[in-house]
Formats: structure tokens, C-alpha cells, sequence
């Protein structure tokens, strides 16, 4: 050590060079550092959940939560499988043995549930996803005296301006409800022309359709046939066939119910702190006046 501070007192332009590319490479990995406000972190949780709509608890456990947890609880890695069972919904969460490989577990869950071929019909597909702690950094509340429908366009848009702002990698929403289209028939109706909700029901389902088509072979490559069949809004249900007769004539959906777009029939309530530090409470579900929340995950580099 006396010999390297000996040489270096004798070469003053050596100690110098040093030292000026210590500090360039000092200030260089200082400035290309990663620097996050509100860091997210992996919690070695893998999260499973669906929607069975209109199903009770008893049939979501039955019907969906046993038959995967049946699937996944033979992997290698897996710690422990909670369950959770509402209605309407069912979730899974499995905790990964600490140090396991979560990337490679998440693809043999997904593989595993596509393999499952008894799941309900009107049950949505499971979406399987890795658990990550974000933190809160700022809320957005949207409110007014509007309809449900304008607010939510509002909403959207705060949400969509938020998402360009610079080093925002995150907006979600909460607090409003899902659209849907309402289709209203009465009894009387449905007795009149010898029809049930399953009939109906199944006419809708086949006339919102996008379907593959094939592929026709061109000397400039393959083209891929799609029909673009799906209604997004209640107009467009009017002039689905209920009954084709055989003479031609039809009864359209039009004609036999009463249609409009709507929301989900559930509560939603929002909460927020306005700039007097007066706690203010919205409910939603059937009424005007809801709130809208944003969460925004902020990342500094």
C-alpha cells in the first residue's frame, strides 16, 4: 500500500487521470439509475380469477374454484392455494415457495386451466396473473350532477390524459360501473308468441358473432376471412330474428322488447377528500351522482 501512495505521489498526472475517471463514471451510473418514488415489488403471489355471472357461491366453488384448484395444487413450487368463492366471482391466489422461479410456475398454471375442458359454459375464462404491490400516489375523483353514461365518458377521458403524462405507467379506474345492454320482455309477450328466455337469449347469442372464415391463398401471400358480426349497442339488437316464419315473415327483437345500454345492477360507492378537508361520500348503483377514482403509479429515471 506505501508503494502504490508512493507512486502516486510521484506521478501527479496518473493520480489525477484516476481521479477525473472516477468521478466520469461516478456521475455516469448516477444519471443512468433506475430511481423509482413508489418502487413495485413481487410478492411471489400468483393470482387467478373469473366471473360466472348470476351463478351462487356454492356453484362458483363447485364449478369452477374445486376444478382448478384440483389442477394447480400438483405443481412443484406451489406453498399454499387461498380460495374465495362470491357470487358471481371466484378467486384463487397461490403463494410460490420463496426463491422459486414465478415466471416459469405462472406458465404451467396457465397451461394447466387451459387444459381444463368441464368449466361452465356461461363462466368467462380464468385470467391468471403474477401479484405485484404497487403504491397509491395520487386519487382523481370525478363527480357531477350528470347521467352514469356521460360521467363515465368523462372519466375515460381523465383517465386516457392522465396515462400520456410523462413517467406515468399506470391509471386505473374504480368505482363505476360496467356497461351493459338490457334487454326487457315480459311474460305476456314471451306466452304470446310460445317463446322462452333461453330462445331469445340463444338468438342474441348468434347474432353478435365475430367468426374465422378460412383463408384464401393469393399470389401476393395468404388473406384471412373474418365476419364482423358484433353489436355493441342496444339499436343494433332491434332487427335480430326471434322467430323466422315459413312463409318469410319474421318477429323481430325490436318488436317484443323493450332494449336500452345501461350498467351492471350493483352498488358502487366512492370516497373522497375534498380541498376544504371536507370527507365527502358517493354511492353509486342506481344513482346520477358517483365517483370515479384514478390511481396513478408515478416512476422517476
Amino acid at each position: 500500500m506505501k508503494t502504490v501512495v508512493a507512486w502516486f505521489a510521484e506521478n501527479h498526472v496518473a493520480a489525477n487521470l484516476l481521479m477525473l475517471f472516477l468521478l466520469i463514471g461516478g456521475v455516469a451510473t448516477a444519471l443512468s439509475t433506475k430511481v423509482e418514488v413508489f418502487p413495485e415489488t413481487d410478492l411471489d403471489v400468483i393470482q387467478i380469477s373469473t366471473s360466472y355471472p348470476g351463478a351462487s357461491p356454492a356453484e362458483v366453488e363447485e364449478g369452477i374454484v374445486r376444478q382448478i384448484e384440483e389442477k394447480i395444487a400438483g405443481l412443484a413450487g406451489v406453498d399454499r392455494i387461498d380460495s374465495v368463492a362470491r357470487e358471481g366471482f371466484g378467486s384463487i391466489t397461490i403463494e410460490v415457495v420463496k426463491n422459486w422461479d414465478l415466471k416459469k410456475l405462472l406458465e404451467e398454471v396457465k397451461a394447466e386451466i387451459d387444459r381444463i375442458t368441464t368449466l361452465p359454459e356461461e363462466a368467462e375464462k380464468p385470467v391468471v396473473s403474477e401479484v405485484t404491490r404497487r403504491s397509491l400516489v395520487i386519487n382523481v375523483a370525478v363527480y357531477g350532477d350528470v347521467s352514469e353514461a356521460t360521467l363515465k365518458n368523462l372519466t375515460e377521458k381523465v383517465k386516457d390524459d392522465i396515462t400520456n403524462l410523462p413517467n406515468i405507467s399506470l391509471a386505473e379506474i374504480h368505482g363505476m360501473r360496467s356497461p351493459e345492454i338490457q334487454i326487457e320482455i315480459s311474460e305476456i309477450t314471451l306466452r304470446r308468441y310460445g317463446l322462452t328466455l333461453d330462445q331469445v337469449a340463444e338468438a342474441v347469442r348468434r347474432a353478435s358473432l365475430d367468426l374465422p372464415a378460412g383463408r384464401i391463398k393469393t399470389s401476393g401471400g395468404e388473406i384471412l376471412i373474418r365476419t364482423k358480426g358484433r353489436r355493441y349497442f342496444a339499436d343494433e339488437y332491434r332487427d335480430v330474428a326471434v322467430i323466422t316464419r315459413t312463409d318469410g315473415s319474421k318477429v323481430t327483437l325490436g318488436q317484443i322488447a323493450e332494449l336500452r345500454d345501461g350498467f351492471e345492477d350493483v352498488d358502487v360507492s366512492g370516497r373522497f377528500m375534498s380541498a376544504g378537508r371536507h370527507d365527502s361520500r358517493l354511492s353509486g348503483g342506481r344513482s346520477k351522482r358517483t365517483a370515479g377514482g384514478r390511481n396513478r403509479q408515478a416512476l422517476c429515471g
